[in-house]
């Protein structure tokens, strides 16, 4: 039996494992990694600075953040203007962030999670099941069912929060989804650009709102919107690299090469996401799974890094023999600073861009409608088949 089972395999879940397996707990790691393929990427590459302090508590740093991994040199920004505006790391208090390879990062902290004693436990966790002593975590691999029994579990498994279904409501603040794409560089750049193109650009247009950024796979260029709103031409290489084109400041970013071999775009769900409670009896739940935040913040794998943390420090406490309220409550009111400051700085954000008042995609985002997070009532893979 474990002391602890880590459901996914993320940031947060990994931290989590790691924190866990460093406090002296036999703790299991589920992961399912995806098959490796060519052009193999994952979108949530933006690191800010202030990673550094935690990473630097948990002894990763700076083997987390080197290269290949690129610094981050700022960002170029068209929001409630047409015009870009610049917004350079001298403006964060911590200096540059980093623009990650997400696959490799993963990897990284899954492989910190080992060397401390995290045991990986191949497989998907599917559910949690409280029928004492102690709970049984069902972990499908291929065909089969394993039962794994532990005294605590940490859902990290994303949005889908696969272990706290019946246990908490997830709260859904919109239907945001990503369509994106990794071009390739196929060209050098020419002399003096190299500043610009590094920079992450974001770009509002009528039905959403573009980005792209620079990673050590390549360029990746993503378009978010509601589900209802999306052209049915984004599924195609060749309507998405349309689409992209069609901007005034992202098309500009995309080279000869990335024009005449569009990769086939991949979409992925976006919206906020917030549970209540955070954790209970046994559980408790980390980084998407407790709290999910707009790709516009680009403060999605910070909030990660520090819930898994937080959620490991806080299962270790309780399997010291440490009251789980209190615990739990201390976690509770970390998570809900965050997403109070989220939901602020989100409703700002969105009122900032006042071109399109009265089309659907900014109308849902205005001041009168801002992040209230509606309970999720059906199954978390509510976004279209695409």
């Amino acid at each position: 039996m474990y002391d602890a089972v880590v459901a996914g395999a993320g940031p947060a879940g990994a931290v989590a494992a790691l924190v866990l397996a460093r406090a002296g707990r036999r703790v299991a790691l589920v992961d399912d990694p995806p098959e490796p393929a060519p052009g193999a990427h994952k979108v949530g590459e933006s690191l800010p600075s202030a990673a550094a302090l935690l990473l630097r508590d948990l002894a990763l740093w700076p083997a987390a953040t080197a290269a290949p991994h690129l610094r981050s040199t700022g960002m170029y920004v068209s929001w409630g203007s047409p015009a870009l505006h610049e917004r350079g790391p001298v403006q964060d208090p911590y200096g540059a962030g980093w623009q990650l390879d997400r696959l490799r990062f993963d990897a990284f902290l899954r492989d910190a999670a080992h060397a401390a004693g995290a045991e990986p436990l191949p497989g998907r966790a599917v559910d949690l099941v409280d029928d004492g002593p102690g709970l049984r975590l069902l972990v499908r691999r291929g065909r089969g069912i394993r039962e794994v029994r532990c005294s605590w579990a940490v859902d990290a498994t994303g949005r889908h929060a696969a272990l706290t279904r019946g246990r908490a409501v997830r709260r859904r603040q919109d239907r945001l989804v990503a369509t994106h794409a990794l071009m390739h560089r196929h060209e050098r750049l020419p002399e003096g650009e190299s500043d610009r193109e590094a920079r992450t650009v974001v770009e509002a247009v009528p039905g959403g709102w573009w980005y792209t950024t620079l990673t050590p796979v390549g360029r990746i260029v993503a378009h978010l919107t509601d589900p209802d709103l999306a052209d049915p031409r984004l599924r195609t290489p060749d309507g998405f690299l349309r689409a992209a084109l069609r901007t005034r400041h992202i098309g500009a970013r995309l080279t000869a090469g990335d024009r005449a071999d569009p990769p086939v775009p991949r979409w992925s769900a976006a919206h906020g996401l917030r549970l209540t409670p955070y954790g209970g009896r046994g559980w408790i739940a980390a980084g998407d799974a407790a709290l999910a935040l707009d790709p516009l913040s680009s403060q999605g794998i910070l909030t990660a890094l520090h819930s898994g943390a937080r959620a490991g420090l806080a299962a270790a406490l309780c399997l010291a023999g440490a009251p789980h309220g209190p615990v739990l409550a201390s976690y509770t009111d970390f998570l809900d600073g965050v997403a109070a400051a989220y939901a602020h700085h989100h409703t700002l954000a969105y009122a900032a861009e006042t071109r399109w008042p009265e089309l659907p995609f900014w109308q849902r985002r205005g001041a009168d409608h801002g992040p209230d997070h509606r309970p999720v009532r059906r199954r978390a893979a509510q976004e279209p088949r695409h």
